[in-house]
């Protein structure tokens, strides 16, 4: 992994700067959350608050409160085992996986796995059109 450069210094995973005639220093920074998503990389939870407060008008604190929260709900509503519709994103839902026969790759002994749930995400079709330049 290369190391980040500092915000200003050209391309970073936080932001990317392009040139603009606007700007007296001739850069324009480029919101994180485009600059990530179109480069392919991933975004951890800081960038997505700053890139939440970035985009709503918020401060960081009130968009970390608000990311906070909104994971906390799908959390906890995914643990009741209930299901969450967002129109136009997508839903969040629980898969139950049965217990199943495996093998343990150092020894090559069978062994028994057991049941578990796992949280799975189903993509709405604007989410899909949007991926698909749609």
């Amino acid at each position: 992994m290369q190391p980040r450069p500092q915000i200003g210094s050209g391309i970073g995973r936080f932001g990317v700067f392009a040139l603009s005639p606007g700007r007296v220093d001739g850069r324009e920074r480029v919101p994180p959350m485009v600059a990530a998503c179109s480069r392919g990389l991933r975004m951890n939870q800081a960038e997505l608050i700053a890139a939440v407060a970035e985009r709503a008008g918020l401060t960081k604190a009130d968009a970390g409160k608000a990311v906070e929260a909104l994971v906390g709900t799908i959390t906890d509503t995914l643990k009741r085992g209930d299901e969450i519709r967002i129109a136009g994103f997508g839903t969040f839902g629980v898969s139950e996986r049965g217990e199943r026969q495996g093998r343990n790759p150092q020894t090559g002994a069978e062994i028994t796995i057991a049941a578990s749930k796992a949280a799975r995400f189903t993509a709405g079709k604007a989410v899909k059109d949007a991926l698909n330049g749609g």
